[in-house]
């Protein structure tokens, strides 16, 4: 059974339509990644399937009993505020620090629990967040460009982790990124949305259909290239470089 079911969706804000007729499904333990430019309504398709946003047409069918992690694009703590990460991860959460140091070696930072959140580096503060998304276990993760900010390394050292974490504990994800060198690699399915969907499948497909070539310039064949490099890189060293900090 799928876990989310989208059929013909359309999403309004006063009359300006930004998604019409996007249909989307995901399956249990797949990575799914959404790529298009600004403004394609990527991020309104993830409130919609949160629940944040009200459809204005079409159906959203959740398996029941879903549980959703949610990865935001930024968070902003105020650095002058004296918090923990073990306590950070305790505000919406009532767990103890079992599971909370659980989840931050689950995110690829295990030694996190008692520094201070303003002295963490973009990418621990990142993995910070994935590992609070991860404490209920969750069936599905959701990342809104998770990586922003972090640079090309950063990025696809957190992508990888994405991959462990999907690995380890089983759970899909679905995640909206920019960045098309390092999604190719970590992804089983690319969905390129405008309004609506230009295409789908494959990171190899998609990034030789036609209306993803119209979107992102004919110099996006460098993703594809650097997806196969990646992926046989991968192959050829099982996944040592997965567990890299990302600094």
């Amino acid at each position: 059974m799928s876990l989310v079911k989208v059929d013909n969706l359309s999403v309004r804000y006063g009359a300006n339509t930004v998604l019409r007729h996007v249909g989307l499904t995901i399956d249990p333990g797949e990575i799914v990644t959404i790529v298009g430019p600004n403004g394609s309504g990527k991020t309104s398709l993830l409130k919609a399937i949160i629940g944040a946003t009200a459809p204005a047409a079409g159906t959203i069918r959740k398996k029941p009993g879903l549980k959703i992690g949610y990865v935001p694009q930024r968070l902003h703590i105020d650095p002058t505020l004296p918090i923990t990460v073990g306590r950070f991860m305790q505000l919406s959460h009532r767990v103890d620090r079992k599971a909370c140091a659980a989840a931050l070696e689950t995110a690829g930072v295990p030694d996190l629990l008692g520094r201070q959140m303003s002295q963490l580096s973009g990418g621990q503060f990142q993995r910070v967040l994935l590992a609070r998304a991860l404490i209920n276990q969750p069936d599905i993760l959701l990342l809104d460009e998770a990586t922003q900010g972090l640079d090309q390394r950063g990025s696809a050292s957190f992508y990888q982790q994405i991959e462990a974490v999907r690995a380890e504990t089983g759970c899909a994800v679905l995640m909206i990124s920019h960045e098309l060198h390092v999604v190719m690699s970590a992804s089983d399915r690319v969905v390129c949305l405008n309004g609506h969907v230009c295409c789908e499948g494959t990171p190899a497909v998609v990034a030789s259909a036609p209306e993803y070539r119209a979107l992102f310039g004919s110099g996006t064949g460098g993703a594809l290239a650097l997806y196969r490099h990646e992926h046989d890189h991968d192959h050829d060293h099982d996944h040592d470089h997965s567990h890299e900090a990302a600094e």
